[in-house]
Formats: C-alpha cells, sequence, structure tokens
C-alpha cells in the first residue's frame, strides 16, 4: 500500500502532539507554528518542505526522509537525526534550538546551520564536511571523530572541540574561538 501525495499543502496552528500526522509523502509543503511534540512522525516523507516556528521536541522521527526541508524558528530539542532515513537527508536550521539532539553517524555535508542553539548536541561520527556553523551557540556540543574538512565555525561560540580527537584539514575557526580548541590543556590565555 502507498503513503498518498500530499503536495503544495499549508497546515497552520495544528497540534500533532497527540494525533498523528496522516501517513503521507509530503511534497513541497509548509507546515507553520503546528506542534509535534513527543509526536510520532516515524515513516513520513518530507520533500522539500519548511517547518515554520513549529516544536518538535522529543518527536520520533525513525525512518523519516527529510529531503531539502528546512526548519526555522523552530524547537527541534531531543532529535535524534541519525534514527531518520539517512540516505536521502538534506536539512538546513535557521534560528532552530537543537539543545541535546543527536546526529551520529549522519553525513550531512554542506548543512547549513544559522543562529542555532546547539547546545549538547551530539556531532559524534557526523562527516560535518562543508558545513556552515554562522553564528551559532555550540555550549557543550560533543565532537568525537567527526569530520569537519572545509567546516566554517568562524561566527559559531561557546566552541569546546579537541583537535586530536577530530578530523580537521581546512576548518574555518575565529581567533575568539580558538580558546575552545586548547580547552583540553587547562590553560589561560590573556
Amino acid at each position: 500500500m502507498h503513503n498518498p501525495i500530499i503536495a503544495d499543502k499549508t497546515f497552520e496552528n495544528l497540534d500533532f502532539s497527540q494525533t498523528r500526522l496522516e501517513k503521507g509523502e509530503y511534497e513541497n509543503c509548509v507546515f507553520v507554528r503546528c506542534n509535534f511534540s513527543e509526536g510520532f512522525l516515524d515513516n513520513q516523507n518530507f520533500m522539500e518542505c519548511e517547518f515554520l516556528d513549529c516544536d518538535l521536541t522529543n518527536a520520533n522521527i525513525k525512518h523519516t526522509i527529510f529531503k531539502e526541508t528546512v526548519f526555522k524558528a523552530s524547537k527541534l530539542v531531543g532529535l535524534r537525526f541519525e534514527d531518520c532515513n539517512d540516505l536521502l537527508v538534506s536539512v538546513r536550521f535557521e534560528g532552530c534550538n537543537l539543545t541535546l539532539s543527536s546526529f551520529y553517524g549522519l553525513a550531512i555535508k554542506g548543512t547549513l546551520f544559522v543562529s542555532c542553539i546547539l547546545n549538547e548536541t551530539d556531532f559524534t561520527e557526523t562527516d560535518l564536511s562543508q558545513v556552515t556553523f554562522r553564528e551559532c551557540n555550540m555550549e557543550k556540543a560533543i565532537f568525537q571523530q567527526t569530520n569537519l574538512h572545509g567546516a566554517n565555525l568562524a561566527s559559531s561560540f561557546n566552541l569546546n572541540l579537541d583537535p586530536s580527537k577530530n578530523h580537521l584539514k581546512k576548518t574555518k575557526f575565529s581567533t575568539d574561538n580558538l580558546i575552545g580548541l586548547l580547552k583540553k590543556y587547562d590553560i589561560v590565555v590573556e
């Protein structure tokens, strides 16, 4: 049985935290101020969709496809992106709260994060090559065996990253966030 194709539709001010979003293949749809908190978005397909000012806190996204999907001003706390379909994942985040979210082991090359809160976000073994973190709060973000080749972290802040435990080549940092690269040495820079 094929899921229905739902295209070019706008969903506004709807609560999907208790009632499940209809299973389907959503193409070019826009979700505005919708609540998916603690809800089920598993086994869904979102292609060229936008989530604007939505709450997806701790939503189940197992086997979900996010292809060319944009999240703006949304709350994505605790999302486990590694549970979604990793073959087609292509996302962009603008002004989102991704605290405690996880991208463990995903390949999200070239992804754009703009003005996001990434507190305690897990990027362990993630391919972040060519990713741009523009003006993001990276407090306690986790980087272990992370590929950061060509990534741009120059305008982000509260960075704490051990260069010996990650793959850095042509990675861009500002002089302000260099202290986060030396934190493990417990030195004082004045």
